[in-house]
């Protein structure tokens, strides 16, 4: 969002902050799939099931001190840039946002089907880094490690900003984005596997993928499914460059 001047009124904030908060609850309507972003306006909002992704690299905080600007611009744009590409791979996605260097996704999965899929999607990003590091190492950068965290659960859509500003944005939040967050910032970090996957995931998975994955306590998360998985077809073309 793009910043444009305005002088701060703190009388006319107090009336916004009174309308927002007198608005009725009905304004919150409860969906079936999360709507296109065009359904919203800054009195309503959707809260529907959904699945989430998120994809956090590891260690990124060392990398500023390591790499030059332009390396650094490098190695990020990379990342995002085909991040980005997974996670919007799939015809049921509603939103792909990037946060820093955390790059996650919503998905209005209806089926089992579709949940399978968005764990395809988690395993292709895993595998994409193989890809990623490959790149990386022909021009001396060291590899990156990411944890993935991936969740199902209900979601809150809202549109959220500066009425009349244009400065505005759609915000998700609930706990399928809680806990997906809460589980990509623990995969990866020291001997951890980099994808986790919580229980309203693995328990809508097929026995192909849920055998995949090995069941763990996570403090402040209870038991969760965690793995290192890949696209074995993906996996092998990369190892074949060399």
């Amino acid at each position: 969002m793009d910043g444009n001047f305005k002088p701060f009124d703190y009388v006319a904030s107090s009336n916004r902050i009174a309308s927002i908060l007198n608005q009725p609850s009905g304004s919150f309507e409860e969906v079936d799939t999360l709507p296109d972003r065009d359904k919203l306006t800054f009195t309503n909002g959707f809260y529907g099931t959904s699945s989430a992704i998120f994809i956090d690299i590891r260690g990124s905080s060392a990398l500023t001190t390591k790499y030059k600007r332009p390396t650094l611009a490098k190695i990020y744009r990379a990342f995002i840039s085909e991040m980005v590409a997974v996670l919007n791979a799939v015809p049921f996605v509603r939103e792909v946002n990037i946060v820093g260097d955390c790059v996650w996704g919503v998905y209005n999965t209806r089926t089992k089907t579709d949940v399978a899929d968005v764990f395809a999607l988690a395993c292709t990003a895993r595998t994409l880094l193989h890809l990623l590091n490959h790149h990386y190492a022909k021009k001396g950068i060291d590899p990156l490690e990411v944890g993935i965290g991936v969740d199902d659960g209900r979601a809150l859509m809202i549109k959220a900003g500066f009425s009349g500003s244009g400065i505005n944005d759609v915000v998700y939040m609930g706990d399928v984005v809680n806990s997906a967050a809460h589980l990509a910032h623990e995969a990866g970090r020291g001997f951890n596997f980099p994808i986790y996957v919580g229980g309203d995931i693995y328990q809508n998975l097929p026995d192909s993928d849920a055998s995949l994955l090995r069941s763990m306590w996570l403090n402040g998360h209870g038991t969760v499914y965690a793995g290192d998985v890949i696209i074995t077809e993906m996996n092998e073309w990369v190892e074949s460059l060399g």
